[in-house]
């Protein structure tokens, strides 16, 4: 039993310091956790790291949190899993609140509030970007009724508010339908 908590304690401590000090994104704590959970402490072998990832990657939501969800669990089951949530969080929850406070403090200077209104504008100009760069490849490489289901997707959301969530399962549902339809006149053939 000893053994148990002193993994669990060492999963806790272990994915904290990686959350703490990592930057660059989910990919790059992924990376971390396999020099230290395979080359370092020998827990897990690297084939089976590499499959712990690509069930990350495939599940929703943040990369580091997912790594460290199947990770912990892995090593010391429930509680392995909870103490490698709570490691991962903590250092992005200070982080952001300590951005948080000092925002709360400068957001009345003019320059700081000039400089992130500049921010935002560059935030919506890249979403837009990016919006126009996959809309623009929908239409010239597609169906036409893939561009119609992508104009009736905007129009619910944006002009009569429907749920996004609602959106993104309708369109799951027509693709799916869509796609055995398409299989069944393939088979016929």
């Amino acid at each position: 039993m000893k053994e148990k908590w002193t993994k669990i304690r060492k999963v806790f401590f272990s994915t904290l310091y990686l959350s703490a000090f990592t930057f660059g994104g989910g990919y790059v704590i992924v990376t971390l956790m396999k020099k230290k959970f395979v080359d370092e402490l020998h827990w897990i072998d690297e084939e089976e790291m590499l499959d712990l990832v690509a069930i990350a990657q495939s599940a929703p939501g943040a990369i580091a949190v997912n790594g460290a969800i199947v990770v912990g669990y892995k090593l010391a089951g429930i509680a392995g899993t909870i103490a490698a949530i709570i490691g991962t969080i903590i250092p992005p929850f200070v982080i952001l609140s300590v951005i948080f406070y000092f925002y709360a403090a400068f957001s009345s200077n003019y320059i700081v509030k000039t400089v992130l209104d500049g921010m935002q504008a560059g935030v919506g100009a890249v979403i837009a970007s990016v919006v126009y760069d996959m809309g623009s490849g929908i239409v010239a490489g597609k169906q036409k009724s893939s561009f119609a289901i992508m104009a009736a997707a905007f129009l619910a959301v944006c002009i009569f508010n429907v749920n996004v969530v609602y959106v993104v399962i309708f369109c799951i549902v027509l693709g799916v339908v869509r796609t055995l339809i398409r299989k069944r006149k393939e088979k016929k053939r």
